[in-house]
């Protein structure tokens, strides 16, 4: 394993990160199971490991497994997706964002938490809402850095320059989508992350697993998965999965190494969180900690899906409000005729 800063907090974390989301009733229930998992990734160099109050009883479970271990971690989760039916439950709101940390606090069995995120960005709140209550997370204590998932670049901005007119804590990491499906962040997002020193932290990189080589043209061998995430079945995406086999087996490596050590290629790139719920799956991603790509594999991968650009979305990824809502990017009808 491989060890970097994580941005400028003065923090070193491992270059794979566990993402603990399938550890809950959404994927391995097994508390048992769990905690084999987790000593097995901690014992092979992992150091951080990341979690949210989104994903079931995924927070219970890891701070179950970490019993013993808890100092030796780095210790992630992330409010702002909905919990419940509430209204209030959710979001970057001063109200919500104590009673979550507290909430999360709880079930981690911990005092403190390494780094707490903001899930996705919240349009209805001001971010220095969002930021106040935060830098009192962190001037408590409870919490030691803070960071965003899925925020737009210009609104990273928008969150630095207000941190630094206000004298307020500012994000210092950023967990944003990126795999060889999806180069998008290549434009923007890398680029004012590495401007601001922010670590980054990538979710996703096998794209919910179309990057395993599981998901083929003509062939649907995880039918749950292909079942819940529609981005599954996008044929653009199979057409890229179809043109990537080949090139990693020419390179003498399965396509789920290659996809990893192409993320954690990036400079910009601090970690990319593998998220197994198998043993199996954990020592096979595991494996891969150690590969890296020569620049002639980059420029082939290069010529098959070129830089900052991508084929669909994901299903989880966050659409800013004009794309949620057709009444933000369409004037009314008197208001279209020109003179």
């Amino acid at each position: 394993m491989h060890y970097r800063p994580l941005g400028r907090t003065g923090i070193h974390v491992s270059h794979f990160a566990l993402g603990a989301m399938m550890f809950s009733s959404l994927g391995n229930g097994d508390q048992d199971d769990v905690n084999r998992m987790v000593a097995r990734a901690l014992d092979a160099g992992i150091n951080l490991i990341d979690t949210a109050d989104a994903y079931g009883d995924s927070e219970e479970m890891l701070g179950n497994a970490l019993k013993g271990r808890r100092d030796a971690v780095v210790l992630a989760s992330k409010f702002a997706r909905p919990i419940g039916d509430d209204v209030n439950h959710r979001g970057g709101s001063r109200r919500w964002i104590i009673t979550a940390v507290e909430n999360s606090l709880r079930r981690l069995q911990t005092d403190y938490l390494d780094l707490y995120q903001m899930h996705r960005p919240d349009p209805q709140t001001d971010i220095e809402e969002t930021l106040s209550a935060l830098t009192d997370l962190v001037r408590s204590g409870k919490v030691r850095a803070i960071g965003s998932s899925d925020m737009p670049a210009s609104e990273m901005v928008e969150a630095q320059w207000v941190a630094e007119r206000r004298g307020l804590e500012r994000f210092r990491v950023e967990q944003p989508h990126y795999s060889l499906l999806d180069r998008s962040i290549e434009r923007e997002v890398l680029p004012v992350a590495q401007r601001y020193g922010m670590g980054t932290v990538i979710w996703s990189p096998l794209a919910s697993g179309m990057l395993t080589g599981r998901v083929r043209r003509g062939q649907e061998t995880d039918l749950r998965r292909t079942q819940r995430f529609a981005a599954l079945r996008d044929e653009r995406r199979i057409d890229a999965v179809e043109k990537f086999i080949p090139l990693a087996e020419h390179a003498g490596m399965s396509l789920t190494h290659m996809a990893l050590a192409f993320v954690t290629a990036h400079p910009g790139v601090t970690a990319a969180l593998i998220g197994p719920r198998t043993m199996g799956q954990l020592d096979d991603l595991l494996a891969a900690a150690d590969v890296e790509l020569t620049d002639e594999l980059l420029d082939r991968i290069d010529a098959i899906m070129p830089p900052g650009t991508g084929v669909g979305r994901m299903d989880q990824e966050y659409n800013t409000p004009p794309i949620e809502s057709a009444t933000l990017r369409r004037r009314p009808v008197h208001q279209r005729t020109t003179s």
